[in-house]
């Protein structure tokens, strides 16, 4: 039966089946190295968000912006990839490798139709490799730590009203601000520990992320023009500074009766030390930050069931925390969502398992807001579609 519990819950876990607290899109997850006896896994997942909003009236001087113009779909469809390798040195010490894309972010908000940020857009992409070590001091408890290096790199471009009149070749202006990120890779470490009781399918794991610190090559420009050239020199290129957040991972699973599991995971993520305040911006704008994000949870139940000799089936609940209020980045225009995911796991032999899900995510409404915390514009009733397939083979 563990055999089967472990790939029903893979289904509700892979790749865009898990958390999405601020920038997560993997959730860091670990599940591999619970695996019995040496398995590889590949996942792969396809995410279809639907994020649009419609714009509020913005006083420009002595007039009034009226607003009601919408944004269209600002988040692009965008796919996860995941490759995780378990070994068995012996009876009590395992070893995996992972390989993952931890964070990201692709909003695009199309010109001509939002008046307050047309044009404005982001992409951040993550790359990471987790090296990890288990060792089990008996059948119930076993620790496990290792080793994390994480790429970040990341485009930003601000455009339209809600950052100002635009004013060719002046800086007077965010409007027609863009800062390029080069990628910066940084050492990080996990530590954790587990209890299990086999004879129910027990297991409870708690996991420890730690921070990554990335210096990220800045070249910073408004309307084409270099910082540099507008600013006379008192601007050029830099190095920002971004800690990638520190984060507790909970997972956990029983059996409950027959051929059933009920699994679930809890995440907590650091995120208020998340800054991204290159020189020029940060000096147009006090000190502020690109990036707005709180330290937020989320989590997931779910129960997976036994079909036959070679089919199980999953069904899940998750749920990702609002924030103390609805005023966003127009970056990351949501707060929060619910989501419920169906999955499939077919065994094609004793070494082959084929899985694959679906999960459905309504998204709370938001207010992305820029300056004093003023409401830009505000997004309702969006929702987004992920579907996820994985392979596993036991060698």
């Amino acid at each position: 039966m563990k055999t089967f519990l472990g790939s029903a819950a893979a289904i509700a876990l892979c790749p865009l089946m898990a958390h999405a607290i601020g920038l997560d899109r993997s959730a860091q997850n670990i599940d591999i190295l619970f695996e019995d006896g040496n398995y590889a896994q590949l996942s792969f997942g396809r995410f279809f968000p639907d994020v649009s909003g419609t714009d509020l009236p913005q006083p420009l001087g002595p007039v009034t912006s009226p607003g009601g113009a919408r944004s269209g779909n600002v988040a692009d469809d965008f796919n996860n990839v995941a490759l995780g390798l378990k070994y068995d040195f012996n009876d009590r010490l395992s070893m995996a490798v992972i390989l993952d894309q931890p964070y990201g972010v692709d909003v695009h908000y199309d010109e001509g139709k939002s008046v307050r940020f047309g044009g404005t857009e982001v992409a951040v992409d993550s790359r990471a490799i987790t090296a990890l070590l288990r060792y089990k001091f008996d059948d119930n408890w076993s620790v496990h730590g290792g080793l994390r290096y994480q790429e970040i790199e990341a485009d930003v471009r601000l455009r339209g009203l809600a950052y100002g009149l635009p004013f060719a070749g002046a800086p007077t202006t965010l409007n027609g601000y863009r800062g390029e990120f080069g990628s910066d890779g940084d050492l990080g470490y996990v530590i954790g520990a587990a209890y299990e009781m086999p004879e129910i399918a027990l297991r409870v794991a708690l996991t420890y992320n730690s921070k990554t610190t990335h210096d990220l090559r800045t070249s910073e420009s408004v309307n084409g023009i270099d910082i540099a050239t507008l600013t006379g020199g008192a601007f050029g290129d830099s190095v920002t500074e971004v800690e990638a957040p520190e984060a507790v991972n909970l997972d956990f699973q029983t059996g409950i009766a027959p051929d059933t599991l009920l699994f679930g995971s809890l995440r907590y993520a650091w995120y208020d030390d998340t800054k991204v305040s290159p020189d020029f911006f940060a000096q147009a704008t006090d000190g502020d930050s690109l990036t707005s994000i709180e330290n937020n949870w989320g989590g997931t139940i779910g129960i997976g069931r036994r079909l036959s000799e070679k089919l199980s089936g999953s069904v899940a609940f998750g749920y990702d925390a609002r924030e103390s209020n609805d005023l966003v980045s127009p970056l990351a225009p949501t707060n929060g969502s619910r989501s419920l995911a169906l999955g499939l796991s077919y065994d094609v032999s004793e070494a082959i398992n084929l899985a694959g899900g679906v999960r459905y995510i309504w998204i709370n409404d938001a207010r992305p807001e820029t300056g004093d915390d003023v409401a830009r514009a505000r997004f309702e009733d969006n929702d987004a579609t992920a579907v996820g397939f994985s392979i596993g083979y036991r060698f």
